[in-house]
């Protein structure tokens, strides 16, 4: 299992007001990825994670103190396990692979995301896009 990508998970209210700046800042013209959970609208771009919709909406993501990338989810969660974290929500299907939280010893809780090969290799330069 390797760790393929971080985000810094952002919240705003609207993709349109804070899209250009993300996209100035990261010299990206198109988000890597863009989709919809309910009222919240998901956009990746660079190395971060916007959530934007109503407030109330986006609170139920902000548990997560990081979006993490991985290889291997299964993989993953054994060493989470050994490690003293407890899954707080299990591999779910979502748009981009699948996902889980984990809350690790200590108290953050983490978002652990395993994207589908096609992703991996449109958006992770080198050999690890080819795995």
């Amino acid at each position: 299992m390797s760790i393929l990508k971080t985000y810094a998970r952002l919240y705003a209210d609207s993709v349109e007001q804070s899209l250009p700046l993300l996209q100035q800042l990261t010299g990206s013209e198109e988000p890597d990825f863009r989709f919809t959970d309910g009222e919240v609208q998901l956009v990746g771009i660079g190395d971060f994670l916007l959530f934007a919709g109503p407030p109330e909406e986006r609170a139920k993501h902000m548990h997560g103190s990081a979006t993490v990338v991985v290889t291997d989810l299964d993989d993953l969660t054994a060493t989470l396990i050994a490690a003293g974290a407890v899954i707080t929500e299990a591999a779910t299907p979502a748009p981009t692979g699948r996902y889980l939280y984990a809350r690790h010893a200590g108290g953050p809780e983490v978002e652990y995301v395993e994207w589908t090969p096609e992703l991996v290799q449109r958006i992770i330069p080198g050999p690890m896009g080819i795995y």
